[in-house]
């Protein structure tokens, strides 16, 4: 019996540090993180709609500015949020919103685009478009 006791123990053993082992990439890779840095902000096209703006980005809910970056760590996904504003009296303002599963990001380092698209909503301008190019810059950590 207490050779039974002991095999089984060395067996338990041997299971536990074949799962611990097996398991430490898997640990390692999630616990790595997710660098994500706002690259740029341009105005790449204005048909008369303003000449006063503001701007502001997101990533998964914090802030980021121009040049700026904000670290993840145990995340599924990205949630990129980019808002443009023509400042006037009545403000034209747009948004765009896009959430990347990191499970699909083959790449160390990947940009993303994203374009907000500010309609102008009155005056003799009115259906005019300018355009906001919103550069993201995803690392893996």
């Amino acid at each position: 019996m207490d050779s039974f006791i002991k095999k089984l123990g060395l067996w338990i053993a041997a299971v536990l540090l074949f799962v611990v082992a097996g398991a430490t990439p898997a640990l390692a890779a999630a616990g790595s993180g997710w660098n994500v840095k706002l690259v740029s902000v341009q105005l790449v096209e204005n048909e008369h709609v303003g000449n006063e703006w503001y701007y502001i980005a997101s990533v998964n809910g914090k802030e980021v500015e121009e040049g700026g970056s904000v670290a993840f760590k145990n995340v599924s996904s990205i949630n990129l949020y980019a808002y443009a504003e023509e400042q006037d009296k009545v403000p034209d303002k747009a948004k765009a919103q896009k959430t990347i599963k990191v499970s699909t990001l083959t790449k160390k380092t990947q940009q993303v685009e994203m374009k907000v698209t500010v309609t102008e909503n009155r005056g003799r301008y009115s259906g005019n478009q300018a355009v906001w190019k919103f550069t993201f810059q995803i690392s893996k950590k």
